[in-house]
């Protein structure tokens, strides 16, 4: 039987949430240059994903945080699936803005939370985890815990799980990198050749240089 991560991995793949172009590779907007590129909000428009997807987070979420209080979704690609986990679970959901609105209540936190609440924080992607752990400080300094992040998909940046450890966020996501990579083996979307470009770019992205 094919692991979660796999089943995920291979969705992702099959409606393009997830290229990988290891010849020709990305320009992410940090200027990095990428083999892989992830836009899980693609996955909203596919209802049969979506609603797969939606249904893993608050699976992972009932059986491991079950004491949850509310979800936050990361702005903008974790809001929509995150407004869907939270109407399943019958909880109560705000959103966190990268920053503070410049006008009105200049608000960074959208939504009504309760100081003292234990909050889940939903993200579509994590990367080198910055996003997820100012989200992470926000909840935080509202004077709130954090008892998990749960997220679709994960690089996982040796950089992101060191952040995550010394910032004592537990994470969880329902897919990977090394799973996609084995999907994308197994189905030939990829070659074994290639697979050793893909693994360079992970140990060092900032560095990384695609015609060596």
């Amino acid at each position: 039987m094919k692991t979660l991560e796999r089943l995920v991995a291979e969705k992702l793949l099959k409606i393009k949430a997830v290229k990988l172009q290891p010849a020709n590779p990305f320009t992410l907007a940090s200027g990095w240059k990428s083999p892989i590129y992830c836009d899980n909000r693609k996955t909203l428009s596919y209802p049969a994903v979506r609603s797969f997807i939606k249904l893993e987070l608050a699976r992972v979420i009932s059986e491991k945080y079950e004491n949850a209080d509310a979800i936050a979704g990361v702005a903008t690609g974790a809001i929509a699936q995150g407004a869907l986990v939270a109407d399943l679970l019958g909880l109560p959901f705000i959103y966190i803005r990268a920053t503070p609105k410049d006008h009105g209540l200049e608000n960074l936190i959208e939504g009504e939370l309760k100081p003292g609440s234990k909050v889940i924080i939903l993200e579509d992607l994590v990367s080198t985890g910055g996003s997820s752990l100012k989200a992470v400080q926000a909840v935080r300094n509202f004077g709130c815990d954090v008892v998990g992040i749960v997220a679709i998909f994960t690089h996982g940046f040796p950089i992101a799980e060191k952040q995550f450890k010394e910032a004592k966020v537990d994470l969880t996501t329902l897919s990977n990198y090394d799973a996609v990579i084995e999907e994308a083996v197994r189905t030939n979307y990829i070659d074994e050749a290639e697979i050793k470009t893909l693994q360079q770019w992970r140990k060092g992205p900032a560095n990384w240089n695609p015609k060596r």
